[in-house]
């Protein structure tokens, strides 16, 4: 196990991988060192064929209430060398999350700010408490959502993203469904229930085939669907249908049974 100081990590027996940002005294703010821990855990568990699912969780009353003060004040007082190589750091940890091979869920509870809508936006699917609330926050300290602006963009479309940064609002649970930044609102109480339902549901599809959804998935932008997007959809489903997944997945749909991806059940 890594000798991490700001996150914990569970591996459950039903190959789902649960990481929980530990920082709850400052709400799962994250500085220099839970950026670098969630880079590492992110590539630990993308790459790891016993993890089929991964979950991100805040400890205690809140989600992540986005960058540490500390942090911050750090930042503003250092070089602007200083401040691109921290900002390419964060963005590289918010990519390795959109880019995970794995499914990603994030857990939400109380707040998410700033750049824990970021962490939200860079998982494949949220589930937030009924009492969870969201604000791209930045600009009401005279910055600006740059990192993590290109994954709200990719969550919410362009103009809810504009709208949330330049007013900085709070947005509650319901909202925040509604503009698609989480995709489930449950009660406080059955939170861990509905993950469970979620990631019930992921443990059914075929591993390497959720694979290739996210990669392929990131190559794809609403507009025309163009000769060459034909192309490469065609391509890949030509490419998967001759794998070994695929030909299990055939066989135990024909034959009627689950497939060996899930025999542990």
């Amino acid at each position: 196990m890594p000798a991490w100081t700001a996150l914990e990590l569970e591996r459950r027996d039903d190959d789902v991988a649960l990481l929980t940002m530990n920082r709850p005294t400052v709400f799962n703010a994250f500085d220099e060192a839970l950026i670098a821990e969630l880079d590492a855990a992110f590539e630990l568990l993308g790459g790891d064929d016993s993890v089929r699912v991964i979950v991100l969780a805040g400890a205690g009353k809140h989600f992540s209430a986005g960058a540490d003060l500390q942090w911050m004040q750090r930042a503003a007082a250092a070089s602007q060398d200083d401040n691109l190589a921290d900002a390419r750091r964060f963005s590289a940890m918010l990519a390795r999350i959109a880019e995970c091979p794995k499914p990603t869920i994030a857990r939400v509870q109380g707040a998410a700010l700033g750049g824990g809508v970021g962490l939200v936006c860079a998982c494949d699917m949220a589930v937030a408490s009924d009492a969870a609330s969201f604000s791209v926050s930045e600009a009401r300290m005279g910055i600006l959502p740059a990192v993590i602006g290109p994954h709200l963009v990719n969550a919410v479309g362009l103009r809810e993203a504009r709208r949330l940064a330049l007013t900085a609002s709070r947005v509650a649970a319901d909202e925040a469904r509604r503009m698609g930044l989480v995709q489930q609102v449950v009660p406080a109480e059955g939170l861990d229930a509905a993950v469970a339902a979620l990631v019930a549901d992921l443990l059914a599809s075929g591993p390497s085939a959720q694979a290739e959804i996210k990669q392929l998935y990131a190559r794809l932008a609403p507009g025309p669907v163009t000769a060459d997007v034909r192309e490469l959809t065609a391509q890949t489903i030509a490419r998967v249908r001759t794998t070994p997944e695929a030909r299990e997945g055939f066989a135990a749909f024909l034959g009627k049974r689950k497939p060996n991806w899930m025999a542990s059940e």
